[in-house]
């Protein structure tokens, strides 16, 4: 019986000091004042159809702030016409000067200048006329091909008088046979023709034997 009562008495003690706590406890909490309740009802907004879909992001304006790269193919294709142009212009040159410069048209001029007849035509002092575009050589037409023997060449022909054109043909019909010269004569611009074949032999056949 004494071990009941004191237990009964502990009880009723902790009790006694829990109701203590929890008074104390909601003593402290404070409520603040809640505002009053709307006196008009909210707006609510009506569509008569579904809207559309918006952008989640703003686009971006069209010209970017990145520096625009310009084109290069133009660049290329004019310094490789330029290249080319350049390239057949020299080879052009280096072919005219390697005609002006052989025996076959050496042979050919000191024959011209020996001609009385193309004297009385052209006058004195016969020289190829030069061109303004080659810085005074004078322009080879034609072509000089010694080991297949075929040389066809013309060009043009200045005395102090007047000028003319001048036109040798002379082909070789077999290995280590002479050539034979087909044409050899020079038409004035007034339409004179002085033949140079008959009266010399073939300046090819001579430029070879040299």
């Amino acid at each position: 019986m004494m071990s009941i009562t004191r237990y009964a008495r502990n009880v009723s003690t902790l009790n006694k000091s829990f109701g203590r706590a929890i008074s104390k406890s909601y003593a402290t909490v404070t409520e603040l004042p809640r505002p009053p309740p709307p006196t008009e009802k909210p707006h609510v907004e009506t569509f008569s159809a579904p809207s559309r879909p918006r952008l989640y992001y703003t686009r971006p304006p069209h010209k970017s702030d990145l520096p625009r790269i310009q084109k290069r193919w133009p660049f290329i294709l004019a310094f490789a016409t330029v290249g080319v142009s350049a390239w057949a212009a020299f080879l052009l040159f280096a072919t005219n000067q390697e005609k002006l410069a052989s025996s076959v048209v050496k042979r050919i001029l000191q024959t011209v200048r020996e001609n009385e007849e193309l004297k009385d035509m052209l006058g004195d002092a016969i020289r190829p006329e030069p061109a303004w575009y080659l810085n005074g050589d004078p322009w080879i037409n034609g072509s000089i091909n010694l080991p297949q023997g075929n040389v066809d060449l013309s060009f043009r022909l200045k005395g102090h008088r007047d000028s003319g054109t001048l036109y040798f043909t002379s082909i070789r019909k077999a290995k280590g046979e002479p050539f034979t010269p087909l044409r050899f004569r020079v038409i004035g611009d007034d339409k004179r023709v002085v033949n140079l074949l008959p009266q010399t032999s073939s300046p090819a056949t001579s430029a070879e034997r040299s």
